[in-house]
Formats: structure tokens, C-alpha cells, sequence
């Protein structure tokens, strides 16, 4: 009894752990930012990969306004970022060509995501 109780709560556990996780590979039209978090949520984690030939920028934007710490994203370079509660991470491209990034997210996945000129 003891070792069947015990699989299933490792097997909750791990349920709850890959629950809390989101992957995503996000395309931002030309001149266009894509908003991750715009809503009231706990804090989150990022790994994101420009996967695209121009540079990206990004900002921390509270959900009651402004925007802070800015972040240039090479092309082809791999960063990770914490993102604290209630703020969201926005990605510009303010290039004439499409761009992808990939997105790794853990902690609060109840995140809205949106796009915004």
C-alpha cells in the first residue's frame, strides 16, 4: 500500500511540475511586439531564443504601467530572464521582416499572450 501511495503522489508531482511549463514558437510581424503576461499572475521564468536574423528588444512592463530594464536579443543568441509577478515581458521587432522566437516559460503558465503595434 505504502508503494503504491507513494508512485502516485510522484506521479502527481510530476503531473503539477509539467503542468507549470510552456513551450512556444512565436512569430512577430514587422514593426509589431508580442506581449507575454499582460495580466495578473505570478512570477515566471523565461528562456528565449531569437531565431531570427535581426535583433529583438525587450522590456519588463508592470501590468499597472510603464516599462523597465531593456534587453537587446541578437540574432541567434539564447537568453534567460526571470519576470516578476504581475508584469509582463514584451518583444519588439522594430525590423521590416518577420521574426521567431522560442519560447521556454516555467512557473505561472497562465499567461495571457497578445500582440500589440
Amino acid at each position: 500500500m505504502k508503494k503504491t501511495l507513494s508512485a502516485v503522489m510522484i506521479t502527481l508531482a510530476l503531473i503539477n511540475a509539467s503542468c507549470r511549463t510552456l513551450t512556444s514558437t512565436t512569430y512577430i510581424k514587422a514593426k509589431d511586439s508580442f506581449i507575454l503576461g499582460n495580466n495578473e499572475h505570478g512570477s515566471f521564468s523565461v528562456r528565449l531564443k531569437n531565431a531570427s536574423a535581426n535583433d529583438l528588444e525587450l522590456w519588463k512592463a508592470p501590468i499597472s504601467g510603464g516599462q523597465h530594464s531593456p534587453i537587446t536579443v541578437k540574432a541567434n543568441e539564447t537568453l534567460k530572464l526571470s519576470v516578476e509577478k504581475n508584469t509582463a515581458l514584451r518583444i519588439e521587432n522594430k525590423t521590416n521582416e518577420q521574426a521567431t522566437v522560442e519560447l521556454l516559460v516555467k512557473g505561472d503558465t497562465g499567461l495571457s499572450m497578445g500582440y500589440k503595434n
